[in-house]
């Protein structure tokens, strides 16, 4: 599995998060749909990954992005998991919660993949 943009930062999550709530907001019938060209595309389906379960190539870029990510990221990230029952439900039937999140990863097609780290 190589996922092209691997992201240590909650911005790619807490995005879709909003563009999914945003999706069911209803807006008024008087003005026309605003087009915003940097949208984070609508969450289809969630997959939970172990860190380890990655080739290892994939596994150093995340082992990198995490080095250059920050604890108020990290909080921040998990905080918006938890908030999002679908990923929180994800993680639940994987065994693994969201203190185990390092990394999402937001594919094209809509995959959100939630790369996790067992504790040592």
């Amino acid at each position: 599995m190589h996922k092209a943009f691997l992201l240590a930062a909650s911005f790619v999550f807490v995005g879709a998060v909003a563009a999914n709530a945003q999706e069911t907001a209803p807006q008024p019938p008087s003005q026309p749909p605003a087009e915003a060209p940097n949208t984070a595309p609508k969450i289809q389906a969630i997959n939970v990954v172990d860190v380890s379960e990655l080739p290892q190539e994939t596994q150093k870029q995340v082992e990198q992005v995490v080095a250059q990510g920050s604890e108020e990221n990290l909080r921040q990230m998990r905080s918006s998991i938890d908030a999002f029952p679908q990923a929180k439900a994800a993680l639940e039937a994987k065994g693994a919660t969201s203190a185990q999140v390092v990394a999402t990863s937001m594919g094209e097609d809509g995959t959100l993949t939630l790369i996790t780290k067992k504790n040592s």
